[in-house]
């Protein structure tokens, strides 16, 4: 990729908010997925190119693949870092020997029947994560810097999108960028910034592929519904976090104001202004929140959920099942955070938890089994 795809990129920015292309026309066919037309896919977020790590990032496994075809799941989101082929320093540059390995992921998921979600946990200007590290920022500041960051934006893109033309829906689509900020009460020009952010991505991968599939988180870091951007024929992304204090308990990256009580959780919970946290409460919060968009027929998927590993474990369990149970009465998926890890059904480090040893991981059988289920 050089220079002057990335200036050509640029220039076209005033004009990425045309009209949107039509769906296929094809798309009564069984096997085809559009965003109207959306499969309950159920699965787990695969972390390996999700942070740059300064001793290089591993390949994806295909052991983690096999494993989701096992048990029955059909949906990986790969929460990606451009930093894994790019730079900070000079947007303009895409280095092709890292995305290699992101093809193999993909084909990785035609190989197992495992839907790919490509999303960019970190995109030029902005991540949700150590958001100072760029070198512009793409939802505030000065309007040169949130130009040039969303030019960058578009252009990594598109660079995407040219890649991975012609791969059906039902095996790829893009998860445009990781939970937009969360907006204080003096920050509502967030909203209209990333609907303009969003109309101008849309714009640029339907220049190179009008039809793929495409994912928007929702604002306030995915927890809530986007009308403007209804128009484009997206899938809307939110999270199954709520409430933090059951699904983050002690995790220290979470602002202090985002929990609900700092006391040892349990389910249901009653928070520090005493309202009651249970099924009823999370239908409101993760369900009817959502009824504009589905009244207007917006697909949804929860692109992220799940406990951290110092909730204790029978409360992770009872909260998970109010939680899938709410989601497939609804029909919409979902994607765990994660497979392996603290939050995952594989080495979560548990001290409350009798693992099962399995292809040479230990296993929360009882976690999994739930989720298969559901």
């Amino acid at each position: 990729m050089n220079r002057r795809r990335f200036l050509q990129t640029s220039a076209t920015l005033a004009v990425a908010a045309g009209a949107w292309p039509p769906l296929p026309a094809d798309a009564a066919e069984k096997d085809v997925v559009t965003a109207r037309r959306l499969p309950r896919w159920r699965g787990f977020n695969l972390t390996e190119k999700c942070v740059k790590r300064t001793r290089g990032n591993p390949p994806f496994k295909e052991s983690d693949f096999a494993l989701l075809a096992e048990w029955g799941f059909d949906f990986a989101r790969l929460p990606l870092s451009y930093l894994i082929w790019g730079s900070r320093d000079d947007w303009s540059v895409i280095r092709e020997a890292p995305l290699k390995e992101i093809d193999r992921a993909v084909d990785l998921g035609r190989q197992y029947g495992i839907h790919i979600n490509l999303n960019f946990h970190r995109i030029p200007g902005y991540c949700i994560n150590a958001r100072e590290l760029e070198p512009a920022d793409l939802f505030s500041g000065r309007k040169a810097e949130r130009d040039k960051a969303l030019s960058a934006a578009v252009f990594h893109w598109k660079a995407f999108a040219r890649r991975y033309r012609g791969i059906p829906n039902r095996r790829l689509s893009f998860d445009l960028i990781n939970e937009p900020p969360k907006m204080r009460s003096y920050e509502g020009y967030l909203e209209e910034r990333y609907v303009e952010i969003v109309r101008a991505l849309v714009a640029g991968i339907r220049e190179e592929d009008p039809n793929r599939l495409i994912f928007a988180d929702g604002i306030n870091i995915g927890q809530v519904p986007v009308l403007g951007i209804v128009d484009l024929g997206l899938v809307q992304s939110t999270r199954g976090y709520l409430p933090k204090a059951v699904s983050h308990y002690t995790a220290n990256w979470v602002p202090r104001d985002e929990f609900e009580t700092m006391t040892p959780p349990t389910w249901p919970l009653k928070d520090d202004q005493g309202q009651i946290w249970d099924r009823n409460r999370l239908k409101q919060e993760l369900i009817d929140r959502y009824r504009p968009l589905i009244e207007k027929g917006v697909q949804i998927h929860i692109g992220e959920w799940g406990s951290f590993n110092k909730t204790p474990h029978p409360v992770t369990l009872a909260w998970m099942e109010d939680c899938l149970s709410l989601w497939e009465e609804a029909g919409w998926g979902n994607a765990m955070w994660n497979l392996r890890g603290p939050f995952g059904v594989l080495d979560s480090e548990r001290q409350d938890v009798r693992y099962e040893d399995f292809k040479g991981h230990k296993l929360d059988r009882t976690m999994m089994e739930l989720l298969r289920r559901y």
